[in-house]
């Protein structure tokens, strides 16, 4: 077997390049990171491009990279380290296609539920509403204009492999696609802590399809988005917390959807 490639070989330094958004779109391919992600990248032989591994997550991870279909190359711990994103580096890499999911797909025919994020800014929160989103079985979720980029390494580590199961739409201008969700029969809800009408109040809206309107961290959705949706939705708190965290709301908001079904 050939000696690892360290962090100065030409093949290191180009997919270097994927841990910036402007690189992503120049090579139209992104990195996942750890074993969650590359395992369900390697059940997606259509979008996994090749694997880079140290020795030891080669040695560790055996039995997922032992039958993989697609080239694992070996790196060096500091090969590794410069293509992470993290501060502990898992030794483990996938490199995959960038998908191209137009927005027709959810005005055309609307999961039955769908989310979109507003300005979310967190790389972390934003992945984590993608995972939730998943687990909830979600459809798609769009990543509007101002919001992390979904494909970010922060953002796909957060995801844990959720990339792989639902549609991922990048920088969607939600101010048209809001209104023609709503004409193509989805029911758009508003997640905002002053909304007018509470969780419970609105559980029969929940069996048609549905798509969530989550906002930012710090200023939630914003107020012309949130005049466009059907309704806005507070979640009742019975203790003095002044609000939630956004990925805790989305949490509740989701399962309150999986439930109503």
């Amino acid at each position: 077997m050939s000696a690892p490639l360290t962090e100065r070989s030409a093949r290191i330094v180009a997919v270097r390049k994927l841990t910036r958004r402007s690189g992503r779109d120049a090579a139209g391919a992104f990195l996942a990171e750890g074993r969650p992600a590359v395992s369900e990248a390697l059940r997606r032989p259509d979008v996994v491009r090749e694997v880079y591994a140290t020795e030891a997550a080669a040695a560790a991870h055996g039995d997922l990279l032992g039958p993989a279909s697609v080239p694992v190359r070996l790196v060096t711990e500091r090969a590794a380290a410069s293509l992470s994103e993290t501060v502990t580096p898992q030794g483990l890499l996938a490199v995959c296609a960038l998908p191209d999911v137009p927005v027709s797909r959810l005005t055309d025919d609307p999961p039955a539920l769908g989310v979109a994020l507003a300005e979310v800014a967190d790389p972390g929160n934003a992945g984590t509403v993608l995972r939730t989103a998943d687990a909830c079985g979600a459809g798609a979720v769009v990543f509007g204009a101002g919001s992390a980029d979904p494909f970010g390494g922060k953002v796909v580590r957060a995801g844990a492999g959720s990339h792989f199961h639902v549609d991922v739409v990048r920088t969607a201008a939600l101010d048209e696609l809001l209104p023609a969700v709503r004409a193509a029969g989805a029911t758009v809800l508003a997640a905002d802590g002053a909304g007018e009408a509470a969780l419970p109040e609105v559980v029969e809206r929940l069996a048609g399809p549905v798509l969530w309107l989550f906002g930012n961290e710090a200023r939630g959705v914003p107020a012309e988005l949130a005049a466009m949706a059907d309704a806005r939705v507070r979640i009742p708190m019975r203790g003095r917390a002044e609000s939630l965290n956004l990925a805790a709301a989305a949490a509740i908001c989701l399962y309150a959807t999986q439930q109503a079904r």
